[in-house]
Formats: structure tokens, C-alpha cells, sequence
């Protein structure tokens, strides 16, 4: 199971785990505090959807809380990377079609994301999970086989997560995994409201780090989730306690720190995107 530690490339920060300055602030909230508000407070039903799809499937779930890394490589422009947009989403999309959301323009460029397809990107993709950077957090090195089956493992799942890279300006710089947070095993570990939707980064070259690029895309993807996840309410990311850049870029994205949440791999600062917060964040 990959660590869920993001590397976005804010500011002048690296991959490496730092220390997190913010993990010891009495302004953290714990998910186990109580709060007189009720907002976030602890509830452990099952979500509707997520009882249905263990209904269909007969099993309990996938285990997986997804990483995510910054990595390197050198990337080179693909072809026929947009998707049709006369295809129609499924009927059963739990994500609400994440390959027809179709491309912004952002303060570092039009961006936008495409769904993974793997006869055409798992070199790409294997190569920056190589990268010792990544691969340190990712534990995906190896042969392209092991990537392979990452993706596959999403691919050809229930459709709770899409794994996509970040094309910007026509170039795939980065790798993204748009997830039903409430439908994966996170949601065990934080009070998930019904269509919580997560999200994983990693950007794919050094020099496409620690520049700000993870903060301008991190903001353009959380408000692609909003805009067309009208059910969501709420975008989420787990960071690595200990990477001070990956926190700093989330909080410049306009997520706020939440909470501390003990994973099983990890201490993870806990960052929601709050579509009632949108405007000022």
C-alpha cells in the first residue's frame, strides 16, 4: 500500500519528509476531539453507496489509501490525449465522469486531466515511480509491471478512483488519482460525509518543482471537482504529517488544515476544500 504523502512543488520545498511546524499547533483539530458544532464529529455508518457496492460485489472493500509523490523524469507531449467528449459517462460513475471535464485555463497554463489509458502512458508513469524521490513514498519501483497493476487495480475496479495524468499546455507533467473518499479505507479514519472526493498528486519532473506549479494545479483540480461534482461538498487530501511543502501548497491551494489522522502508514494532516468556503479560500 503507497504512503498518501503529496509533493506538489510549493515554493522552494522538495519531497523529502520535513518536519511538520504545524503538527504541534493547538489550532489542530484531532478526529477524536468533540466539537459543540457537530460539523466534524465521528460517525461510522457506512455510506449508502458504499453498502450497495458491497452488495453487488460481495466483498468488503479494497484496502487501498493511495499515496502520493512528487517524482521526476523527463516528460515528452503524447498523442490523442483528449478523450472524446461525445462519449457518455457511465451510468454508475461514482466520480461523475473525470475524463469529460475537459481543460481550464490556470495562472500556469491550460490544464487538464486525462484519464490513464495504459498501452499509451505506464512508461511515463513507471519511470517517475522510479525516480528514488518517489519511489521512497510511492513503493512502486520496480519493473513496469508493478505499476501496471496500480493502474490496472483502479482501471478495472468499481470505478471509486481514476488515475489520470496532468497534461499542461499540451505536455504530461504530472499524475493524479481522483478518488471517492468516503468509499475508500480513509474513510475509517476521519468523520467522511457521502461524496467526499480525494485527491493524490505527484508531479512528474524536477523541474516542474518547487515553483508553485502543485499549488496553482492542486487549486484548478480542487475547483474541477466542485464544478462538476455537484453532490461534493467537500474536496480531500492526506499529506504526510512531516512534508512542510506538501501542507504549505494544500493551504495556498485553499484548503484548510482539519486535523491529524493516524493512517496505517502514516500521521497525515488531514485538508478539506470547502466548496461553503470556496469564495475566500
Amino acid at each position: 500500500m503507497p504512503p498518501n504523502d503529496v509533493s506538489t512543488g510549493a515554493g522552494t520545498g522538495s519531497v523529502t519528509e520535513a518536519a511538520a511546524e504545524t503538527a504541534t499547533s493547538p489550532a489542530v483539530e484531532s478526529v477524536t476531539a468533540d466539537r459543540s458544532d457537530g460539523q466534524d464529529t465521528l460517525d461510522l455508518r457506512l455510506p449508502d453507496e458504499l453498502i450497495a457496492l458491497l452488495a453487488a460485489t460481495g466483498e468488503e472493500g479494497e484496502d487501498r489509501v493511495h499515496g502520493e509523490r512528487g517524482g521526476t523524469g523527463t516528460t515528452t507531449p503524447t498523442r490523442d490525449l483528449t478523450p472524446p467528449l461525445t462519449v457518455a459517462p457511465p451510468v454508475d460513475d461514482l466520480l461523475d465522469n473525470v475524463g469529460g471535464w475537459g481543460p481550464v485555463t490556470t495562472a500556469v497554463g491550460v490544464f487538464q486531466l486525462v484519464p490513464v489509458r495504459v498501452e499509451r502512458d505506464l512508461a511515463l508513469i513507471s519511470r517517475w515511480m522510479n525516480d528514488p524521490a518517489v519511489a521512497a513514498f510511492w513503493e512502486l519501483a520496480g519493473p513496469e509491471a508493478v505499476t501496471e497493476a496500480h493502474l490496472r487495480g483502479q482501471l478495472e475496479g468499481d470505478g471509486r478512483s481514476v488515475p489520470c495524468l496532468g497534461v499542461l499546455e499540451g505536455t504530461p507533467m504530472s499524475y493524479w488519482e481522483i478518488y471517492r473518499a468516503d468509499l475508500d479505507a480513509l474513510a475509517r479514519h476521519y468523520p467522511a460525509r457521502p461524496h467526499d472526493t480525494g485527491v493524490h498528486l505527484l508531479i512528474g519532473g524536477v523541474a516542474d518543482r518547487g515553483r508553485g506549479l502543485g499549488t496553482s494545479l492542486l487549486r484548478a483540480v480542487a475547483d474541477l471537482v466542485l464544478d462538476h461534482r455537484a453532490a461534493c461538498a467537500r474536496v480531500i487530501a492526506e499529506p504526510d504529517l512531516r512534508n512542510t511543502p506538501s501542507v504549505s501548497a494544500f493551504l495556498s491551494a485553499g484548503f484548510r488544515f482539519a486535523a491529524e489522522v493516524d493512517l496505517p502508514d502514516k500521521r497525515a494532516a488531514l485538508m478539506v476544500r470547502d466548496r461553503a468556503l470556496r469564495a475566500v479560500l
